[in-house]
């Protein structure tokens, strides 16, 4: 394993990371890394955190996109906007952010689950898609047949969907457009056959399956089959199990019992011997590896459900492969919280959502006190681990958490959604490189097709 980076801390004195002399991250977002986390610019001055609530590398820039000044989905809460994605492909691709809103039952007036979109030519935020019965929405991913997929968060549903009224947990939605007009919403159907799970993260590989977990304290991570590319109406659910019952080394995906499933995928998975992770999270696929936030992950302890979290690998082949991709202490820094005595240690703790750069390094997001943006070099050397994690970017806001990073169309700006902002105001920011920023509208989106 590369070691560029000397960054595990020496003492409980050291606040900041140790970089090799003149160290930069190259590719589209080249930058040279932060040195700590924002324990020092932590503030709670709404001047700031509405316009430059992150500490960013030199030479880049951030912009807020849209925030509740723009849309106020919910007007006596948050509105909580959690994952991000484009139109990847089709017409005007790369135009439309599209955002989904993890308020959950219990907020006065309850309006229902939402979906915004975000106009990048002209800036307009509006409401894509509502209803009264969705619940923590969280998950969401374009797909390759130009729909949207999007999914509940939630272990216990409070608001059994009338297609699907025997789930007990979570279901995944597909969001289908009128042809050329990625605007305007068709239909939304549930998508029971991918599981009734606390659903986060969503992938699919070249084949058209799709990913999933089940974001629990012993969660596993699923692979769905269609029948017909495309067609998510029919297929086979499988889950993760490692061999020996290990956390890492070969793998193999089981097949559930698909009544089980519609109902309570946890269950089937269960019943089948799935690999348990600490609350797998996001999902990221670059190029046949399937990598995946775990939150609290131990990786030196499996029965530790209180750990700093990890990212895991996943080999997309005959005989998946599982291994820690970044794990603290190995190729990352553990972190100490500051107290009021002792100052904090920058390290790494729970990660949470991922993003695909579009040079292939892996960017991550804690949801943590303060929240850091990490970006991890491929595994070059073959030992599993990533040749490097540098540090990105580090919010100012501690109250709230960093979530949904994504790059669109545009390799040289990435977006992210802060929630539960201590200015009451959420938002998302996109983080571009000044040399590289568009002038054109509002410098996200600069051509049409």
């Amino acid at each position: 394993m590369k070691k560029s980076m000397v960054a595990l801390p020496l003492c409980a004195a050291l606040t900041t990371l140790v970089y090799a002399d003149g160290i930069f991250v190259d590719g589209p977002m080249r930058f040279k890394p932060i040195v700590a986390s924002a324990y020092e610019q932590t503030t709670t001055d709404p001047l700031i955190l509405n316009s430059k609530p992150w500490v960013i590398p030199k030479g880049f820039t951030q912009h807020i996109v849209s925030d509740e000044s723009h849309l106020d989905i919910y007007p006596d809460s948050p509105d909580l906007g959690d994952m991000n994605t484009v139109n990847e492909n089709g017409k005007h691709a790369g135009r439309y952010l599209y955002r989904t809103h993890e308020v959950r039952p219990g907020t006065a007036p309850y309006l229902g689950g939402a979906v915004s979109i975000v106009d990048l030519k002209n800036g307009k935020a509006e409401i894509l898609a509502q209803r009264a019965d969705w619940e923590a929405l969280d998950g969401l991913v374009w797909t390759p047949w130009q729909t949207l997929l999007f999914a509940e968060e939630t272990i216990t549903a409070q608001l059994p969907d009338p297609d699907a009224p025997n789930a007990q947990s979570g279901m995944l939605y597909e969001l289908k457009f009128v042809k050329n007009a990625p605007t305007i919403v068709k239909e939304v159907n549930v998508r029971p056959m991918l599981g009734s799970l606390s659903h986060e993260g969503i992938e699919i590989d070249e084949e058209g399956n799709v990913y999933v977990i089940d974001e629990d304290k012993k969660g596993s991570i699923y692979k769905f089959v269609p029948d017909n590319y495309g067609d998510l109406s029919n297929g086979q659910l499988y889950v993760l199990r490692v061999k020996n019952s290990a956390k890492t080394g070969e793998a193999e995906w089981v097949a559930l019992d698909m009544d089980q499933v519609q109902i309570n995928a946890r269950i089937a998975a269960q019943a089948v011997d799935a690999t348990p992770f600490c609350r797998p999270e996001d999902l990221e696929r670059i190029g046949n590896v399937l990598y995946a936030a775990l939150t609290c992950e131990d990786a030196t302890d499996p029965a530790n459900t209180s750990g700093p979290g990890a990212i895991l690998a996943i080999s997309l082949v005959s005989v998946p492969k599982v291994n820690y991709f970044v794990q603290p202490g190995i190729n990352v820094p553990f972190e100490v919280q500051p107290t009021g005595t002792t100052p904090g240690i920058t390290g790494f703790k729970s990660p949470d959502n991922l993003a695909k750069g579009h040079d292939g390094k892996l960017w991550i997001v804690e949801d943590n006190d303060n929240s850091d943006i990490w970006v991890a070099l491929p595994d070059e050397d073959g030992d599993g681990y990533s040749d490097g994690v540098y540090l990105f970017a580090s919010l100012k806001d501690k109250s709230a958490e960093g979530t949904g990073i994504y790059f669109g169309k545009d390799p040289h700006t990435l977006f992210v959604n802060i929630q539960h902002s201590a200015t009451g105001n959420d938002k998302t920011v996109a983080i571009t490189s000044k040399k590289h920023r568009s002038k054109f509208a509002t410098g996200f989106y600069t051509h049409d097709k």
